[in-house]
């Protein structure tokens, strides 16, 4: 009867510890991620990561939140919302020099998609011809390469002969639609898809590629705070996110209309469309061949493209500290 009981006690004990063991494992460490803007292919890697369960294979426990209009992810990340961030380096190092420390871990997105899309009506056909004319810019950090292309041009932002009349666009495409702007800004697989979706053949269209305008800046970065760096356990958990995050970008760049297929099922908000998600994933698969690691010939010129704005300054000095690859090595050696 006693040796019953005991192996009764000891089963019971096993048990225990192997719920509480998968309880541990199902729970993982807790990491957030904020986006720049709503759900959708942009994001792809991040959503697949998750829904492949690839996060959950790293021990980790990710929360995905969107952005939006009303949303500045390096506010969040101030606020204390997330541990990491995705972010236009522009904006990242603007943010930075302001005082809040982000630095660069990793780079998905190694070529801009940001372009300048305007009608051939206006009579533009290079950019010696935006002169007098009503050019719509995304704000909110997203102007930066704007102004430094301007500078460059040598063009007055401010209205003035000879110089563009600035339309402070909000995220849709209609100034162009309804011939208020000249020009929109536009990246290549959104906006300037929602321009044809609208009326306007690529015909009756002219773009103007950031990365040929000589003003190619580095976007979707993944930035954490510089002081996180120095714990272990945060190097740990975010190396253990990006291995994750990489995988499930992979993934999706083999596997695209899968990828937004598993896009759509994460937007909550319903807005989005198979037919738009599905080609907006084939365009963004064209600007992730990188492998994420942050090729520091890139940084330089987002650098220096920025320092090369003569009004309107993005940064006014080098930036010291705004990249590491200290938890790229911890994830994947150097």
């Amino acid at each position: 009867m006693k040796i019953f009981k005991s192996k009764t006690i000891l089963a019971a004990i096993c048990s225990t510890m192997l719920i509480a063991l998968s309880f541990n494992t199902q729970a993982g460490d807790k990491f957030t991620l904020q986006t720049k803007w709503v759900t959708q292919a942009q994001f792809a890697g991040y959503y697949v990561a998750l829904e492949n369960g690839y996060y959950d294979d790293e021990g980790l426990d990710v929360t995905i939140k969107s952005g939006g209009p009303d949303i500045a992810p390096p506010q969040v990340m101030a606020g204390g919302g997330a541990d990491i961030l995705i972010e236009w380096m522009p904006a990242a190092l603007a943010s930075r020099e302001k005082g809040l420390n982000l630095v660069n871990i990793a780079q998905p997105f190694k070529s801009t998609g940001m372009m300048l899309t305007c009608r051939k009506d206006s009579g533009i056909s290079s950019p010696s011809d935006f002169a007098d004319k009503t050019l719509g810019v995304w704000f909110y950090g997203n102007e930066y390469p704007f102004l430094s292309w301007m500078s460059k041009l040598d063009m007055a932002t401010d209205g003035s002969a000879g110089g563009v009349t600035v339309l402070k666009q909000g995220w849709g495409i209609e100034p162009i639609l309804q011939k208020q702007a000249d020009c929109v800004s536009t990246m290549t697989y959104n906006e300037y898809w929602q321009v044809i979706d609208g009326g306007l053949s690529a015909d009756e269209l002219v773009v103007f590629p950031y990365d040929e305008q000589g003003v190619s800046t580095l976007e979707d970065g993944l930035y954490v705070l510089e002081e996180n760096l120095s714990d272990p356990a945060f190097v740990d958990k975010a190396a253990r996110f990006l291995r994750a995050s990489m995988k499930g970008w992979e993934w999706a760049s083999n596997n695209s209309d899968a990828a937004a297929d598993i896009v759509l099922e994460n937007d909550m908000s319903g807005a989005q469309t198979e037919k738009h998600q599905r080609r907006m994933m084939g365009e963004v698969n064209k600007l992730t061949a990188n492998g994420g690691k942050l090729n520091v010939d890139d940084y330089q010129r987002t650098v220096d493209t920025l320092l090369g704005s003569d009004s309107d300054p993005v940064i006014n000095a080098e930036p010291v500290g705004a990249w590491t690859h200290k938890v790229w090595d911890a994830a994947f050696g150097s």
